[in-house]
Order: C-alpha cells, then sequence, then structure tokens
C-alpha cells in the first residue's frame, strides 16, 4: 500500500501518523510512504529522522479574528493544495490520512479533489478548525474519544479508532524504564512531566511540594522539568531541602518515555490527545492539569473524559499549587483500592489496538470497498 502521511506542527499530530505508518511496515513491509509536512514545522525535524521520506508545502493557520493575515493565508493554501496536487499525482497514493495541524488543509483537500481515498484523525474531544473544514471533503472520519463522532455531522463517514500512539506504548519495555531511571524493579514510581518543553506553573508546584516528598519516602518521585527550566527547578529544590534526596530524580527531559511510562504508578501532567492515549494504553492513573492555553481550551475537555470515567483528577492550572498536588498524589498512591481502580477505568479507555483499526480502514478505502 502506498500511503501519503501528513500533520504537524506540534508532536501530538506528528507521533500518531509515525504510528500509523510503523503499523502499516509491520502488516506490509512493502509498504511506501510519503510524508507532506509544514516547511517550518516541528515535522521538517522529527520525520527524516524516522527515515521517511519527507516534502513540505508553506502553510499557516488562519486566526479567528478578521486580519489581513488571513488572505495571505487564503493565498498559501490555494498555493499548497497545487503543490499538494502534484506531489499526490507524483506519489500515486492508494491512500491519504491526515492527523491534524494546518498543514492537513491543503494536502487532505488536494487528495479529495483528485478523488485519491482520504482519512483525517482528530485527537482532541473538541475538532480543531481544520478538520472539521475536510470532514465534509474526505473518506472517513477517524476519532480518539468515544462519542466525539457527533461533531461530524456532515462527514461522509465516521468511526471511533482511538489515538494510535495507544498501539506504540504496548511493546514498551518496563524493565528498561526502571533501569533508564535508576530505580530499583517494582518500586513505585510518581511522574511529573509538563509536556516535552516543561510548563511552569506544573514547575513551580513541584518545587513548592518538594519538601512534603519526605512524608512518602517508599515513593521514588520523578520530576520532569523541560530543558528550559531544569537548572532553575533542580536549584530552587536544592536549595530548600538542603540536598537532594535519594527519591526524588529531577530530569530535563526523558527520551525513552513509552518505557518509562511502562514503570510508572501514578503521572502528574498536561491533557494533550496523545499522551492520554498512551497512558490510558498502559493503564495508568492520573492527575492532570490540563494548559489554559490551546485552542479551545480542547485540553480540559480531554481530561474531563478522563475525570468522568474515574481514571483521573484533574486540577485546573489556576488552582494549582505544591499543597493541593501533593494532597492529591498521597489520595492515591496511599490508597491501593483508588489506585486499581483508576488504573481499571484507565485501562477501559485505552485503546491498544488503534493504529490496527486505522490501518484496516485504510486498507479498506485503498480496495474501494
Amino acid at each position: 500500500m502506498r500511503v501519503v502521511l501528513t500533520g504537524g506542527g506540534t508532536g501530538g499530530h506528528i507521533y500518531p501518523a509515525i504510528a500509523v505508518a510503523r503499523q502499516c511496515e509491520a502488516e506490509d513491509p512493502d509498504s511506501a510512504f510519503l510524508y507532506i509536512g509544514g516547511t517550518k514545522g516541528l515535522e521538517s525535524k522529527l520525520v527524516p529522522q524516522e527515515q521517511i521520506p519527507f516534502q513540505s508545502i508553506d502553510i499557516t493557520g488562519f486566526r479567528r479574528k478578521l486580519s489581513a493575515e488571513n488572505i495571505k493565508t487564503v493565498i498559501r493554501f490555494l498555493k499548497g493544495v497545487k503543490a499538494s496536487k502534484r506531489m499526490l499525482a507524483e506519489f500515486k497514493p492508494d491512500v491519504v490520512i491526515g492527523t491534524g495541524g494546518y498543514v492537513c488543509g491543503p494536502v487532505v483537500y488536494a487528495a479529495a479533489k483528485l478523488g485519491i481515498p482520504s482519512i483525517i484523525h482528530e485527537q482532541n474531544a473538541i475538532p480543531g478548525l481544520t478538520n472539521q473544514f475536510l470532514s465534509r471533503y474526505v473518506s472517513t472520519v477517524a476519532v480518539s474519544f468515544e462519542g466525539s463522532e457527533r461533531s461530524f455531522p456532515k462527514a461522509k463517514r465516521v468511526i471511533y479508532t482511538g489515538n494510535p500512539r495507544a498501539t506504540t506504548v504496548q511493546s514498551a519495555n518496563r524493565e528498561r524504564g526502571f533501569a533508564s531511571l535508576g530505580i530499583p524493579m517494582d518500586s513505585s514510581v510518581v511522574l511529573v512531566v509538563g509536556g516535552s518543553r516543561g510548563a511552569k506553573a506544573i514547575n513551580d508546584a513541584m518545587i513548592e511540594m518538594a519538601p512534603q516528598l519526605q512524608k512518602l519516602k517508599h515513593i521514588h518521585f520523578v520530576y520532569v522539568t523541560g530543558e528550559q527550566y531544569f537548572d532553575k527547578t533542580r536549584e530552587e529544590i536544592r536549595v530548600k531541602l538542603g540536598s537532594m534526596p535519594n527519591h526524588l530524580h529531577v530530569l530535563p527531559y526523558v527520551h525513552n518515555m513509552p518505557e518509562v511510562l511502562a514503570a510508572t504508578s501514578l503521572i502528574v501532567n498536561r491533557a494533550g490527545a496523545s499522551f492520554l492515549a498512551e497512558i490510558n494504553s498502559l493503564g495508568i492513573p492520573s492527575i492532570l492539569i490540563p494548559s489554559p492555553n490551546v485552542t479551545n481550551n480542547h485540553q480540559e475537555a480531554n481530561a474531563r473524559q478522563l475525570e468522568k470515567a474515574g481514571a483521573a483528577k484533574v486540577i485546573l492550572e489556576k488552582d494549582l499549587s505544591g499543597k493541593r498536588l501533593f494532597q492529591s498524589i498521597e489520595d492515591i498512591m496511599g490508597d491501593i483500592h483508588v489506585q486499581q481502580k483508576m488504573s481499571e477505568q484507565s485501562k477501559r479507555l485505552g485503546k491498544p489496538d488503534s493504529a490496527n483499526l486505522i490501518v484496516e480502514e485504510m486498507r479498506r478505502l485503498a480496495s474501494g470497498r
């Protein structure tokens, strides 16, 4: 099967596309790929590292308020459609899949206009503008959250697949996770992370609650600060405590996150859709602190889905403090029954076969069924 992948801007759009590619390869080693991304997007760096052929177009997103810049965006969109049609005609894909971000607009629209079967995958509980626009043109819309099918009333076909990142973490090696952290096997691990770049509000809460961790010496706390906050966060904790306790591990970044997640008992994190798919696939209880700085406040909508199911506790950033965060951690880690119940509910939301379901739909479309 020949597949064009598109999606960009953030890892949350890029990694699901890569997960689909890897599943295609697992099922058919002869699969061929072309990834069409943005010229300046993160995908221009990440995708070539994955040894997936990459081409780019120049595209930006629409501003939600009236702006002269939107006129330039329309022009870029039309040029992007023209360039995408040329790339698609040269590559001759059996199917095109878009996983979100502005770059999907011209690529998937071009595919639809050329009569090439196409899929868009919506990661969030609240769909973005690009996917709302594309939903009326594509062959299939795939959604990550059960119940969000109704967000696409004009789509020809909508299916609930979950997020393909859920499939990626299933093979994560738990022992390697413990080893990479330097933590004894079968220890209880609380992972606190604010996303790949870190989050100041979460780091501030980490610093504030550090002295209280002495109450839970049997638990290993892993603080992932983000590169830009690492030195400041570590130094402030050191000043507060005098020295770094053995059960507190402060790291700038985790390069083997799936393996570390496999070793995690409780996670504190933002509520990006791809990351939630990973923790649900592994059945990890969570304390979610949605970023308030995202379109349509979609991270809170994502988090509330887990909270409603009993898989997570939600703390809004405006209500976040070290004291409140520590109390929430203590409430969960201090009661094995609460942990087990949250883990069960998290696992119930997981879709470890997500990438399989998406590839199955791609094959159906490619065969003309």
